[in-house]
């Protein structure tokens, strides 16, 4: 054996000796580091705009109309002619169903924010769909799911015509 092999072993001896009678202290502070967590895939928790959109499997007709109880005879008689002009635009053309609920949601609660009155929503003809136009089915299925949305129809045709909506939304937070 060598001779440097010896003296670890003494050296190694003599620490465990000096050490026998040792005790660690007892401490409340929280320990130095960390052990490290498994890494867990995200979960959105957090509601994405258009989420709380479902859908169902009515068919749009070619004219959209809907209102509230208690909206005035007048006041969607103007919606629908024109008479109140649309303060913003959103253009669903070419967008997927997914990506078309969320732009919506997102338009919808900005235009809340800033509080206008009537937006327009351009949805298309469905002209390159099979049967039906999809936008348009889901606007119409989408847009009363939204206590702010008061009343929306299809635009005067100088404005998009069928393939556009005016959207009547309330002022008041937290409507309905």
């Amino acid at each position: 054996m060598d001779s440097g092999d010896e003296s670890k072993n003494d050296d190694l001896a003599l620490f465990r000796a000096a050490m026998q009678d040792v005790r660690p202290l007892q401490q409340d502070r929280a320990a130095p580091w960390k052990p490290r967590r498994k890494p867990l895939p995200l979960r959105f928790e957090e509601e994405q705009p258009g989420d709380e959109f479902a859908d169902t499997a009515l068919e749009a007709p070619e004219f959209l109309e809907f209102r509230r109880p208690g909206i005035q005879n007048r006041l969607f008689r103007d919606l629908q002619r024109g008479v109140i002009e649309p303060q913003a635009t959103l253009d669903l053309h070419g967008m997927r169903v997914d990506d078309a609920r969320r732009a919506l949601g997102r338009f919808l609660d900005q235009s809340l924010k800033a509080r206008r009155r009537c937006v327009r929503i351009i949805h298309g003809k469905g002209r390159g769909s099979d049967r039906q136009p999809v936008l348009k089915q889901r606007v119409n299925q989408w847009l009363p799911q939204r206590p702010e949305v008061l009343a929306f129809c299809s635009a005067p045709r100088w404005d998009g015509g069928t393939g556009a909506a005016y959207v009547l939304l309330s002022r008041k937070p937290g409507s309905l």
